[in-house]
């Protein structure tokens, strides 16, 4: 049964087109991924489904109605739902109050909460989600909260599910029981639409792809007929590089933690021992939520310790400052470019401020020169081909992929010692994640030390020299990351299997 019908979708903002004369049909049951580089239109194509944008021109079906969703609200209404990419939770409420959230319910104000909370987590369990309908949605790590939005949508009985970047925040074993989730949706008759970048996965979940560039529709066939090399030319023109024969690192030590212990909100780190040598990328492997953050958010100096020592070149800086380190040229890549990396209300220029110490080469005699500032955005925007209208373009309008690749500029263009990857390539498409990885390749022949922290295997697999395995804030064990590489082996360690500060 057709649920989804767009035919010649067109939206275009100031002037440019996002999508351009799209038909797109979705059919009951079926899974179909919607690929394209990071500014191809694809969230945009389902921001107008959800009714988040209203269409230019076009016609747009649910079943047999004619449609035209002024809101998210008008969408709800043919049960479509979405969980966007940056998560809509409230994080001081609970996980009950987040997904009842502007529900109306019989008997108000005298509502029985114990009643939606064991709706909640049978729901939950139904799924395997393992979530606490009673727990603060801010103890939660990343990816518990992506369930949180999944039964969000699930609890109002959403037959359309629009999921953008789903597997962003997952480990491979959560993606492999994500899959399973999805798979029983399509049992039970949904529609279910995945927004990614990660070509892999589609080629194992998708019945269907469909791939946009440039904001027109560029191929549209079965998943069995198509391969890794088929999709990566439909998406950025070109068949993607060869991988890199990995770079062997220097002798000399570049980054060293002794005994630290992190102090702080949410999941900390205790007695970390390790060294990165100059040139190498230690990758650091982990469950999302077992003190990924503390560990970066710790060598930065944004979070205080309770004991240990940090080492850069030989040179103690556990009592510098945020501020003090990066004149040590420490350079922070965040897990959360809105809430860590940018201001999104300013534009790209301003954005280039936020580097410290760095930024004073904007000034003369104290005072901020625009002219020089302009020339600089204007000349990383061509590095870094930051995909933007201009240089005073605010930051928000951007897609998340150039919000990268500014954040990249501003980061590591200059002289660096060691960078903090964390997440780096969280929701690029796989042209903005080999930009991304050919930087850090640059940094790492430079000299750089880099701690390179993701969840997603494959990326550790490809840029690593070695690999840490981190849980419940412990080191759980380093390895080579070679040919002799166990993965079955490193997945039980991220499980919590392992000899722990090894």
């Amino acid at each position: 049964m057709n649920l989804v019908s767009m035919k010649g979708i067109s939206k275009s903002f100031f002037g440019v087109y996002a999508n351009k004369d799209v038909d797109l049909e979705i059919n009951s049951g079926e899974i179909v991924a919607l690929l394209g580089e990071n500014g191809a239109g694809k969230t945009t194509l389902m921001n107008i489904l959800y009714g988040i944008y209203q269409k230019d021109d076009g016609i747009l079906k649910i079943k047999d109605d004619d449609v035209c969703f002024k809101s998210p609200k008008d969408a709800l209404k043919y049960n479509i739902g979405m969980v966007h990419q940056h998560f809509t939770l409230v994080p001081s409420l609970t996980v009950e109050q987040n997904i009842t959230l502007g529900e109306n319910f019989k008997g108000y104000p005298f509502l029985k909460t114990k009643d939606r909370e064991a709706e909640i987590a049978k729901l939950s369990k139904e799924f395997n989600f393992a979530i606490n309908p009673s727990e603060l949605v801010k103890d939660l790590s990343i990816g518990q909260q992506q369930r949180v939005e999944i039964l969000k949508l699930l609890y109002r009985k959403a037959q359309i599910l629009i999921l953008d970047e789903p597997t962003a925040v997952l480990t491979p074993q959560e993606t492999e029981s994500f899959f399973e989730v999805l798979k029983k949706l399509a049992k039970q008759n949904c529609a279910i639409i995945l927004i990614t970048h990660r070509i892999s996965e589609v080629l194992k979940i998708a019945d269907r792809v469909v791939v946009l560039r440039d904001g027109v529709k560029e191929l549209d066939d079965k998943t069995k007929n198509l391969n890794k090399n088929t999709l990566s030319k439909a998406m950025i023109g070109r068949e993607l590089k060869k991988q890199q024969i990995k770079y062997v690192p220097r002798k000399e030590v570049g980054l060293s933690l002794k005994n630290l212990s992190s102090i702080g909100i949410g999941r900390n780190i205790s007695y970390f021992n390790f060294d990165v040598l100059k040139g190498e990328i230690l990758g650091v492997a982990g469950v999302d939520g077992n003190g990924q953050k503390a560990l970066a958010e710790s060598i930065v100096g944004i979070r205080k310790y309770s004991n240990g020592k940090i080492f850069i070149d030989g040179e103690d800086i556990t009592n510098l400052s945020t501020a003090k380190r990066k004149e040590s040229k420490i350079a922070y890549i965040s897990d959360d470019r809105h809430h860590d990396g940018l201001l999104l209300n300013y534009s790209v220029e301003e954005n280039l401020l936020l580097k410290g110490d760095a930024s004073k080469k904007y000034y003369k005699k104290g005072v901020l020169s625009k002219n020089i500032l302009s020339q600089d955005a204007t000349s990383k925007i061509d590095e870094y081909k930051i995909k933007t209208y201009s240089s005073k373009t605010p930051i928000r309008l951007l897609s998340g992929g150039n919000q990268q690749k500014l954040i990249l500029a501003r980061e590591i263009s200059e002289e660096t010692s060691v960078v903090v990857a964390f997440q780096p390539t969280r929701g690029l498409d796989v042209g903005a994640s080999e930009s991304v990885h050919d930087k850090l390749y640059q940094k790492q022949k430079e000299g750089a030390s880099i701690v390179l922290i993701s969840t997603d295997m494959d990326e550790l697999r490809k840029m690593s020299n070695r690999i840490l395995v981190i849980h419940d804030g412990m080191i759980m064990g380093i390895v080579d990351n070679d040919q002799n590489l166990d993965i079955t082996k490193v997945g039980l360690m991220m499980a919590g299997s392992g000899v722990k500060n090894g």
